[in-house]
C-alpha cells in the first residue's frame, strides 16, 4: 500500500449522502482513530455551511478540520458581498478550487457536498484531494467504508423516497457498511434536511 492511500486512511472514516423527493440526508460515523486504535467516538466529520447546505469531510481529521474554518470564511465574505446564501452548485465550484490550488501540497481529504438548490432541488457531489467533481442524482460515498457503502446503497436505494424512509435506507445503509471496515464505526451521525426544518439523530451502532 502506498504511503498515500495510509494518509486518506489515518483516522478511518465514512460518509453518504443521498437525495429523495425534495430532500435529502447526509451521514456519517463516529470514529477517529490513529489507524487501528480508537482515540474518540464522538468525532464531528458532517458540518453546517447554511440552513439548507452541508458538507461532510472524510479523510485526515486535521485537514479536515482546517479546510472547514477556510470554508466557514469564504462563505462569510460570500453573504456580506451577495447578501444571500451560497447555492450548493456554487459551493461546489468553490471547494473544488480551493482544493485545486493546492493540488501540490494537497488537503487529505474527500468532501461529501449536499444542499437543496433552486426550487428545493436536491443536489449531492464529491470530489477528490484536488477538486476534481463527481455529480450524482442518487447517492454518493466517500471514505474508508466507501467500497461497502457503495453495495450497500445500490441495493437499498429508490428513487423519490419521501424524508421518513430517506432516513431509515441511509441508516441501515451506514450501519451495515460501517461493520465490513475496522477503521469506521462507532455508531452514526445523520442529518436529514427537508425544504422546512433539518432533523439531526445519533445511531448507535456496534462499539468494536
Amino acid at each position: 500500500m502506498s504511503v498515500k492511500l495510509q494518509i486518506f486512511e489515518y483516522n478511518g472514516s465514512a460518509l453518504v449522502a443521498m437525495v429523495g423527493k425534495n430532500c435529502f440526508a447526509i451521514a456519517s460515523d463516529r470514529r477517529l482513530g490513529v489507524q487501528l486504535q480508537t482515540v474518540a467516538t464522538d468525532f464531528q466529520r458532517i458540518f453546517k455551511i447554511h440552513g439548507k447546505l452541508f458538507i461532510g469531510l472524510s479523510g485526515l481529521a486535521s485537514d479536515a478540520q482546517t479546510l472547514y474554518q477556510r470554508l466557514v470564511f469564504r462563505h462569510k465574505l460570500y453573504e456580506l458581498r451577495e447578501e444571500r446564501d451560497m447555492k450548493p452548485e456554487t459551493f461546489a465550484s468553490l471547494v473544488s478550487a480551493i482544493l485545486y490550488e493546492k493540488r501540490f501540497g494537497p488537503y487529505f481529504i474527500q468532501p461529501v457536498i449536499a444542499g437543496l438548490g433552486d426550487e428545493d432541488k436536491p443536489f449531492i457531489c464529491t470530489m477528490d484531494s484536488i477538486g476534481a467533481k463527481e455529480l450524482a442524482k442518487d447517492f454518493v460515498v466517500a471514505g474508508t467504508a466507501s467500497e461497502s457503502l457503495y453495495g450497500a446503497c445500490e441495493s437499498m436505494f429508490k428513487p423519490d423516497m419521501e424524508a421518513e424512509e430517506l432516513f431509515e435506507t441511509i441508516s441501515q445503509a451506514l450501519l451495515s457498511s460501517v461493520d465490513r471496515d475496522c477503521l469506521s464505526g462507532w455508531g452514526g451521525h445523520v442529518y436529514l434536511v427537508t425544504p422546512t426544518e433539518v432533523t439531526e439523530k445519533i445511531l448507535k451502532g456496534r462499539m468494536d
